[in-house]
């Protein structure tokens, strides 16, 4: 179907709007933990649209040379919004990028989520490698402070989230394998940034706590395995954030 410039262009500028709806409220200060302005995200887009090819240029040569180093993984680059892609999945390219190239300070906004065992499993020996753990940025990590709760509210049990989840918990950050030894409540733990509380009741162990949202996947799966299906990791909030 032949689409006039005009409906192309408002098109464009919807898709556009969504975009920078969803990296603004997925996307932090690392020292404020706050949220960026829709125009501030914009702004940085266009910083790294318009420097794309200078970018490319200095990306390391795939191919490689006899006196150059071997080929290193490539940033993500941004080139701008396209109206034939999805805005979830054009936002998550955004999101890689301004990580990836800093045009202004960013991080992931943590995930805060409820993990629940029981106590007989927690000082077994972790049976086998569970998901890698994805790597920690380099930003300073998450604290434990007075939230406003940014997106949808409410608990989530692991897996049944929706299109947000997939954004959320996607697999973009750099994963590492975890160390071999450990208990289970070690490797629960190793997984979450920030420890906002645990405790005994009965015979369940209960942690709640900020974790990276590239954290989910491992640590939802290694709790799954370890406990035969007992113990469960549920997101309290999609993305924890300070707001003025």
């Amino acid at each position: 179907m032949q689409v006039g410039e005009r409906e192309r262009k408002d098109i464009l500028e919807r898709v556009e709007k969504e975009v920078l709806d969803i990296v603004s409220g997925r996307l932090v200060d690392p020292n404020t933990k706050r949220v960026y302005t829709s125009g501030m995200i914009s702004k940085a887009l266009d910083q790294l649209s318009s420097a794309s090819g200078q970018q490319q240029q200095q990306q390391p040569d795939a191919n490689g040379g006899e006196d150059e180093k071997p080929a290193q993984p490539k940033k993500p680059l941004w080139t701008g919004v396209s109206a034939t892609r999805s805005a979830k999945s054009q936002a998550l390219d955004a999101m890689k990028a301004l990580i990836a190239w800093q045009p202004i300070p960013v991080m992931r906004a943590r995930m805060r989520l409820r993990v629940t065992c029981p106590v007989s499993f927690l000082k077994q020996s972790v049976k086998a490698a569970p998901s890698a753990a994805p790597s920690k940025e380099k930003e300073a990590p998450a604290g434990n402070p007075k939230t406003n709760k940014k997106n949808k509210k409410g608990t989530k049990k692991s897996g049944k989230g929706g299109d947000d989840s997939d954004i959320e918990a996607g697999g973009e950050e750099t994963e590492v394998a975890p160390k071999a030894s450990g208990t289970v409540k070690d490797k629960i733990l190793s997984y979450i940034e920030s420890v906002e509380s645990q405790e005994v009741s009965g015979d369940e162990w209960e942690v709640v706590g900020f974790a990276e949202p590239g954290a989910f996947k491992g640590l939802n799966d290694l709790v799954g395995n370890e406990t035969r299906g007992r113990g469960r990791v549920e997101v309290l909030d999609m993305s924890v954030t300070h707001e003025d």
